[in-house]
């Protein structure tokens, strides 16, 4: 009896042990593993060594300054985009900017160094844009002469993009993918203003923007804890772009927490933990810190979804602050503050997210609920995507009090009946491949059809 009762135990066990609890693309599981905390801390060393990167500061000086990093940055490129068989070309990407009166105090030439990896399907136009900014400052925004390691903010965010694209380059997508470090952040959001305009004006087909701000150190001051475990993902509720002209949609349909950055935040966070381990993102409903900004706010002012991702907890002590020591606490952004294990981290997660976006097949299209007549019961229907090949769709389901999708229903037809009242629900649908990439997620409008 004694081994009867051990073998079903055994053999109980054993199935538990078989079970597939996350599913993951080996490509992208391997791309995940690629990232290099050693590479990382070399990125960020050799950013610190330039002094100050304050974008007021000398553009000719070979070793010093905005000019000599930005054309380090561009040479980092360069580097990856040999592996990537004509893919991956890169620029610096210049303006001219006048002096405001505020933190450009003269005549300045802005640059953001940008590298696109070109995506291998002629038809698909999608583009998957991750950032971080170059520039950093000290105590005063229009300090350019004194040393300013930038570390952090946002040395992090810019290793975070150099390591995406060395490891991306080597692989093709069908979609676009841009990595760009830009310029004047700490001026006004320079950089990013200039390159979503341009965006905007030549009507690039941006899917989402992952912008990375402050996101390689672990701990905070004041409070003193320490966590290297979460990471915050910041997104818009109603948005920026026409919200006058939404609102009524908004409002009737319940949507506040449905917009395009809403649901590109819960798209990093459910991949970002599907494949990086011992990592949580956490959502935080606002568009970013309080009263604060980023790069990623002029993209979403143009109605593109785009998100910050920063570190769990800031510590305002090594935050735009001279390097000195003021009763016993040492100031300043400086290398030594970073923990790599937690950049890489970080990085992964970015990375994970952008191959995923970049390998899917683009959204379903037209995706409408049936509301001719009253019921408990929900039904869908859509069209295929415009490009990619789909093995089927997820239906995402979620009930109104939920921060994320709860429910994801698995179909190879573009219509479904769900048990689920449109009244204590959301829902939403996206395209999946062969490999298990998702698209984004596409919210139903409705139909009287």
């Amino acid at each position: 009896m004694k081994l009867f009762s051990f073998t079903l135990l055994f053999l109980f066990s054993s199935t538990l042990l078989a079970q597939t609890i996350i599913q993951r693309d080996p490509d992208i599981e391997q791309m995940v593993k690629m990232v290099s905390p050693d590479s990382l801390q070399s990125t960020i060393k050799t950013l610190v060594s330039f002094g100050t990167r304050n974008t007021l500061s000398n553009q000719t000086n070979p070793v010093r300054g905005i000019g000599a990093a930005r054309n380090w940055v561009l040479h980092k490129f360069q580097e990856a985009a040999k592996q990537s068989a004509g893919r991956l070309t890169c620029f610096i990407d210049t303006t001219t900017l006048p002096p405001d009166g505020k933190r450009v105090d003269r005549k300045i030439i802005l640059g953001n160094v940008v590298a696109i990896l070109k995506g291998t399907d002629p038809e698909d136009k999608r583009i998957f844009l991750i950032s971080g900014h170059l520039d950093n400052m000290r105590s005063s925004p229009t300090d350019s002469i004194g040393d300013a390691p930038g570390a952090n903010d946002d040395g992090s965010g810019t290793a975070a993009v150099i390591e995406c694209a060395r490891i991306m380059s080597r692989y093709a997508f069908p979609a676009t993918v841009i990595f760009v470090a830009v310029s004047g952040e700490e001026q006004g959001l320079l950089g990013a203003n200039f390159m979503s305009e341009k965006a905007k004006r030549e009507n690039w087909n941006i899917e989402a923007v992952l912008n990375n701000d402050i996101m390689g150190s672990n701990n905070s001051n004041e409070t003193n804890i320490t966590d290297n475990t979460r990471i915050r993902v910041f997104s818009e509720g109603l948005p920026a772009f026409e919200t006058e002209k939404n609102a009524i949609n908004i409002r009737t349909l319940g949507l506040e927490n449905d917009g395009k950055s809403r649901q590109l935040a819960r798209y990093v966070k459910e991949v970002g933990e599907r494949y990086v381990d011992n990592l949580q993102a956490v959502m935080i409903y606002r568009n970013d810190r309080f009263l604060r900004g980023g790069d990623h706010t002029p993209y979403v002012q143009r109605g593109f979804a785009a998100v910050r991702i920063t570190e769990m907890n800031e510590n305002y002590t090594r935050q735009h602050q001279n390097i000195r020591t003021e009763n016993n606490i040492a100031y300043g952004d400086l290398e030594e503050h970073i923990d790599y294990e937690y950049l890489r981290k970080n990085t992964a997660m970015n990375l994970a997210n952008l191959a995923n976006l970049a390998k899917a097949p683009s959204m379903p299209d037209s995706v409408k609920m049936d509301v001719k007549k009253l019921g408990n019961s929900t039904y869908l229907f859509w069209n295929k995507p415009q490009v990619g090949k789909v093995k089927g769709y997820y239906i995402l389901v979620r009930e109104t009090t939920s921060a994320v999708w709860q429910k994801k229903i698995f179909t190879a037809e573009t219509t479904i009946k769900l048990p689920y009242s449109k009244d204590n629900y959301f829902f939403a649908v996206q395209t999946v491949n062969e490999s298990g990439n998702e698209s984004l997620p596409v919210v139903p409008a409705v139909s009287n059809r």
